[in-house]
């Protein structure tokens, strides 16, 4: 009985990586600019419009503005979620194709400073 046991929880803790695994990386939340997608601290995402689906193009200074949703390792891409390998080697979020960035100004949950930023930066929704 107790092999049994051992095997079924074992399984159980299996399937909880998995789900966890392959969770959208984002969800939504109303903030001044509508509903936008937010990171797990509820922090705000962003597309560039420099970046091409599948590729982003922020690095060195744009990313330490702009840092990028960061994938961690094990997650798997899912539905509109998708996975793309920086020229780093780092793998990051995006959504519909297009990789999301949190902004460094956003202070506190729901913060949208970065729309419009540049003409080139929009929140993701």
């Amino acid at each position: 009985m107790k092999p049994l046991l051992v095997a079924m929880a074992s399984l159980v803790a299996m399937s909880a990586f998995s789900a966890a695994a392959s969770a959208a990386p984002a969800t939504m939340m109303k903030s001044s600019a509508g509903e936008v997608l937010v990171d797990a601290k509820g922090m705000t995402l962003y597309t560039f419009d420099k970046d091409d689906k599948g590729v982003s193009n922020c690095y060195d200074k744009c990313a330490t503005a702009w840092p990028p949703l960061m994938a961690a390792a094990g997650d798997k891409a899912e539905g509109d979620w998708s996975l793309v390998k920086r020229k780093d080697g780092t793998v990051m979020w995006a959504y519909e194709g297009m990789p999301l960035y949190t902004f460094v100004k956003d202070m506190k949950p729901g913060d949208v400073t970065g729309e419009g930023m540049g003409g080139v930066w929009h929140v993701a929704k």
